[in-house]
């Protein structure tokens, strides 16, 4: 059983005085529009079993500040792996530069919450170690023996957990615990000489029990199993034109990369996304709602507080088809004269937060997938999504199906290999044509980079029905 116990502060357990750093943080925002001190202090643990054996077993620990003073639309940031006094007096004297031959007036912090969006588990200590490669190992066999088509399997687990610290010039000094773990398993089976790989993985913001329960692991491996042995039936697909019927949930990741970076703050603030001065305006189809909350407990994209220690919320983006809204962090709101929506987010101290997406998914229509496939003449039913590559200043992507099938005269037929969806997003939501009643989530596995930063992310969306999407393939149309 896990038990939540509350990690000790940071800052004492450095031997800083609180009001020490305060005066040090104080005399760096004077003239400065905003800025804090971030301080983190994170645990985290990876074990792999593979080839039948434990392949790596790794443990890291890291601790450190960032300190933050912003002029304008300049930025001084400083970080060291070293929490003291004096490596946070070295940290304020360079990121000070920022106010040269600037005056200004920090802004307001952000407003106070109880918010508690999950417990102050402790992924690392229970199960104990040894109890985790007993798990692999148990996950392994049970693998093998589902089909004796099964040539290889890797199961890996992995948890983490950071402890931050947020010190603002008011002297109002944030905290939060935040878990993260996640179980993922992949599958190799082979037949008359051809392999094929699939994987399915879950986690979230929490301890590992519910995870490791047997139903669940096992049910990952079904799932993994599944999609291998369809692919080794799989023929080549063709290419061209064509309509497309998304499953729900991970899928709705091509919507999180090809649509939702277009909705950060910064890139409007700087004018480079394709939906800059649209707000107001029809960007998608009617019905299309899309929605970013940080506020869901428990999720892999939830957040109490953002890296800035706003309170996250529900921001409405798109709602019935029309721009509403936008992701913010301090800055882009107070450069948009808009509000700070939660949207702060870095990957670590040693990052500069930027706006993010946390949890970001369409919301559910009154369509049954079903009937997206019987009203579709010839098409493709992509289920499940692996990479992709996205160019977010104007959302063109491409996205490769890990499993995939021909819709012919309203009925899935052949599963297909090699499919890849070409488009934009901006183009791609005006041409939603239906939009399913199965919303879900992703099971928690989403991990989202942008300017070199990764942070974890939720992503979900009903079934959808797009229509005269590219497809690439391998064979001729």
């Amino acid at each position: 059983m896990t038990v939540s116990v509350t990690p000790p502060p940071i800052l004492e357990t450095a031997g800083v005085d609180p009001s020490e750093a305060l005066d040090i943080l104080g005399g760096a925002l004077v003239g400065a529009d905003d800025g804090e001190l971030f301080l983190e202090r994170s645990e985290s643990e990876s074990l792999v079993f593979d080839d039948g054996r434990l392949k790596s077993a790794s443990y890291d620990a890291t601790e450190g500040f960032g300190l933050r003073v912003v002029a304008g639309e300049t930025a001084g940031f400083a970080h060291a792996n070293e929490i003291s006094a004096a490596a946070l007096r070295r940290a304020a004297d360079s990121a000070s530069m920022a106010k040269r031959g600037y005056a200004g007036q920090v802004a307001e912090g952000p407003r106070a919450t109880n918010q508690k969006l999950y417990d102050e588990v402790d992924p690392l200590a229970s199960p104990a170690f040894s109890d985790k490669i007993e798990l692999l190992s148990e996950i392994d066999a049970w693998a093998r023996a589902r089909d004796p088509r099964v040539v290889q399997v890797s199961a890996s687990i992995v948890g983490e957990r950071r402890a931050i610290e947020i010190l603002r010039a008011d002297g109002r000094l944030m905290r939060d615990v935040r878990p993260l773990v996640r179980l993922n398993v992949s599958v190799t089976v082979e037949k008359d000489g051809r392999r094929e790989s699939a994987s399915s993985g879950a986690g979230g913001r929490a301890g590992f029990e519910t995870w490791i329960a047997p139903d669940r692991w096992q049910g990952q491996i079904n799932e993994a199993l599944r999609q291998a042995l369809v692919n080794l039936d799989a023929i080549d697909c063709p290419a061209g034109e064509m309509d497309v019927v998304l499953a729900a949930g991970w899928p709705g990741v091509l919507l999180h990369e090809a649509v939702g970076h277009g909705f950060e703050g910064d890139f409007h603030r700087k004018g480079s996304s394709v939906f800059n001065g649209k707000m107001g305006q029809r960007v998608a189809a009617p019905g299309v709602t899309v929605v970013d909350d940080g506020s869901i407990a428990g999720r892999r994209g939830s957040l109490s507080i953002d890296d800035e220690g706003t309170p996250t919320s529900r921001t409405v983006l798109i709602e019935d088809g029309i721009m509403v809204g936008l992701m913010h962090d301090r800055l882009s709101a107070r450069q948009l004269d808009a509000r700070a929506t939660g949207n702060g987010r870095r990957q670590s101290f040693a990052h500069q937060p930027m706006p993010r997406m946390t949890n970001t998914f369409m919301e559910g229509g009154k369509d049954s997938k079903a009937d997206m496939i019987a009203n579709t003449k010839r098409g493709l039913y992509a289920a499940n999504f692996g990479g992709g590559q996205v160019d977010i200043t104007n959302g063109k992507f491409v996205f490769q199906c890990t499993e995939a099938y021909l819709i012919e005269d309203g009925k899935i037929t052949a599963p297909v290999r090699g499919a890849t969806l070409i488009g934009d997003g901006a183009t791609a939501l005006t041409q939603i044509r239906m939009i399913g009643d199965d919303f879900a989530f992703d099971p928690g596995v989403g991990v989202c980079g942008k300017a070199g930063q990764g942070v974890p992310v939720g992503i979900g969306q009903p079934s959808l029905k797009i229509g005269g999407l590219t497809v690439g393939g391998t064979a001729v149309g």
